[in-house]
């Protein structure tokens, strides 16, 4: 195909990335550990790691692994914010030949037990604050081992001791949890250290994660990346990221700030998988909810990238004390997860000196397939051009590419297009064409130069701060409450985090109230899946075969 957009390309970006150069995820991997052995990796909380300590603790929990006896290939889950046991287990679950299976550790029980049955999980790897979630679900999941790390236990006797006293009494964030078959993230480490981490062969075909999604539905599926989605994702963003990065006067070692969760596709992707590659130390917050927190941090650490999406953005502006910070080291800022609000990207770029490149990108293409260049010194109101070695086409609905200038569905072809959906060979072929395209379910339009603008979303999909929401699992849901009769939900605009869920509810029981089905909705869903609006109606707008319409509900004056 004609990939026109190169020609907009900088002289120093290349057309083409070679992710042959590693056999897998886990050679790109020790290759960084012993290039940059005495560098440091991570830093949370003040507490260094190197990525010399990386290989070494990542060898003995692999090793630990590997001693259970499961097969190559075994599905290990993740469930933790951005603390230093996450890159360990990450890398060591990697290296013992196993799949990552991410979980977003303010899942509910409800959501987690299906994400670890459809996994197929084994172990889980799980920081005490989120145990007693998994308490109340692990019987009914194929689960034989859990670790169960902790905040303070890397760092050191003295400074540990006092971190998970003031997690566990003072802030009260452990609620009180009796998993039987549990045991510590550093007593693994230490029965690990006798044991011997027995290399295994993998290749570009092999599963690395995966990585959950709702897709092009409501219901949650695995997204199969393979070892070399993940390695030509973090050397296209290399490519594309490093001329900003390099900008004068350079820097001995590039730190990038981690603000996102590892668990999400974009950190792991731009902050763990590129740092990794170029030798970078990334900064991890583990709440970046707590915006004066993070203020002190971005005080300390001179970051040289800042990856975030808009909400994010949005917070760090609106505190005062932010705009008193020292933006002199920051080279390039990186919008993902949702669309950057131009009013956002201006005030950021006023304040910081550091233009915000607005990215594009899914869980199912690891996640970037376009960006804007990190040189460029205006925001664009774009995605930017299609990244290195990626095709991008814009289909009609029967499937036809459209004219430059008009609209159509983003569909993707790349070395960081998924294998499909884990056992989901149905919701694959929807979304995958006969030579290869990843449909987005995102209508856009691409100009002259490549640029490409998003304009609708064809799925009904929620964004929220970022991440996905979709009105098929919240209706699911709520419609399982006695009171309920029927239900829609909507996405309706937020300033705060770009779009809140809005449920419409025809009732059942008159007597049920807002307040009732807020509680339930507490229950079953995370934070951000929650409505934010509840409106009770006497009856839904609804097709002539009854499918109710929800774009009817959206645009209603009043439902906004």
């Amino acid at each position: 195909m004609d990939k026109f957009w190169l020609k907009s390309y900088p002289p120093n970006i290349p057309a083409e990335i070679d992710y042959t150069q590693y056999r897998s995820l886990v050679h790109l991997l020790e290759e960084s550990f012993r290039k940059y052995a005495n560098r440091n990796a991570y830093v949370c909380m003040d507490k260094y790691l190197t990525y010399g300590e990386v290989d070494e603790l990542s060898c003995k929990l692999g090793a630990w692994l590997q001693a259970k006896g499961m097969q190559k290939g075994a599905r290990v889950a993740v469930m933790m914010p951005n603390v230093l046991q996450y890159p360990i287990a990450l890398a060591a679950i990697l290296r013992a030949g196993y799949v990552v299976v991410n979980v977003n550790p303010l899942y509910t029980p409800r959501e987690l037990e299906h994400q670890l049955i459809d996994s197929g999980a084994e172990a889980i790897v799980i920081l005490e604050n989120f145990a007693h979630t998994l308490e109340q679900v692990i019987a009914k999941t194929p689960l034989k081992h859990v670790l169960v790390a902790s905040m303070g236990e890397l760092m050191g006797t003295l400074k540990g001791t006092i971190v998970n006293f003031v997690v566990r009494h003072i802030k009260k964030l452990v609620p009180p949890f009796n998993l039987p078959i549990a045991i510590s993230f550093k007593q693994a480490l230490s029965e690990g250290s006798a044991m011997t981490l027995k290399p295994v062969e993998l290749n570009h075909d092999d599963v690395a994660f995966l990585q959950y999604t709702g897709g092009t539905t409501g219901i949650s599926k695995g997204a199969t990346l393979l070892h070399r989605n993940l390695i030509a994702n973090a050397l296209q963003a290399e490519a594309w990221l490093l001329p900003g990065l390099e900008r004068e006067p350079k820097v001995e070692q590039l730190m990038i700030l981690c603000p996102l969760p590892l668990y999400h596709i974009f950190a792991l992707t731009a902050c763990c998988m590129l740092g990794t590659r170029v030798g970078a130390v990334n900064v991890l917050i583990p709440n970046p909810r707590d915006i004066p927190a993070l203020i002190k941090t971005l005080a300390k650490y001179p970051v040289n990238m800042f990856p975030a999406v808009n909400t994010l953005f949005n917070a760090l502006l609106n505190h005062p004390d932010f705009t008193q910070l020292n933006f002199s080291a920051l080279r390039v800022s990186v919008g993902g997860g949702s669309s950057v609000q131009k009013v956002v990207a201006d005030r950021w770029f006023k304040v910081t000196g550091s233009p915000i490149a607005e990215g594009y990108g899914l869980s199912e293409t690891s996640p970037v397939v376009a960006c804007n260049l990190a040189t460029a010194t205006e925001f664009t109101n774009t995605i930017g051009l299609p990244f290195p070695s990626t095709e991008v086409v814009l289909l009609d609905e029967s499937g036809h590419a459209v004219p430059v200038g008009q609209s159509g569905e983003i569909s993707v072809r790349g070395p960081q297009v998924m294998a499909g959906y884990w056992n989901r060979p149905d919701e694959t072929a929807k979304v995958m064409t006969p030579d290869g395209f990843f449909k987005t379910g995102d209508i856009g339009i691409m100009d002259e130069h490549g640029y490409i603008r998003i304009v609708d979303r064809k799925k009904d999909m929620i964004l929220v701060s970022g991440f996905n929401v979709y009105p098929n699992e919240i209706e699911a849901v709520v419609a399982e409450h006695p009171g309920v009769l029927e239900c829609a939900c909507v996405g309706v605009p937020d300033e705060q985090s770009g779009e809140a869920v809005k449920l419409f509810v025809v009732r059942k029981d008159s007597t049920l109230t807002e307040e009732q089905l807020r509680a339930f909705c507490r229950e079953q869903f995370t934070g951000y899946k929650r409505p934010k609006h509840i409106e009770f109606r006497d009856a839904l707008p609804k097709t002539n075969i009854g499918k109710i319409l929800r774009r009817e509900l959206r645009d209603d004056k009043k439902a906004a």
